[in-house]
């Protein structure tokens, strides 16, 4: 997928709350490009990391989050991991 001038978004799992495992096996490490790596990232994780994503792709910053970056959470309740959107230059 061509990506013109968006700018290439990193996905990590950098934490998580709660005591189970991931339901799709995913664990704190993995990394992933939002682009070329949709099929192996949890559909409920890319769910969550949309609105994140085009915030950072179209210039916008979070309140309290360093500039070109963002933090959240996947919905799953059993256990929720942490992931950091990031834009790789």
């Amino acid at each position: 997928m061509s990506r013109g001038k968006r700018p290439a978004i990193q996905l990590t799992i950098i934490g998580k709350l709660g005591t189970m495992g991931c339901h799709r096996g995913h664990h704190i490490g993995e990394t992933f490009d939002y682009d070329t790596d949709r099929g192996k990232i949890c559909p409920m994780a890319l769910h969550c990391a949309f609105p994140y994503v085009d915030i950072l792709r179209y210039g916008g910053q979070l309140p309290g989050q360093p500039e070109g970056e963002a933090e959240f959470c996947c919905s799953d309740a059993d256990v929720a991991l942490v992931f950091k959107a990031k834009i790789i230059e």
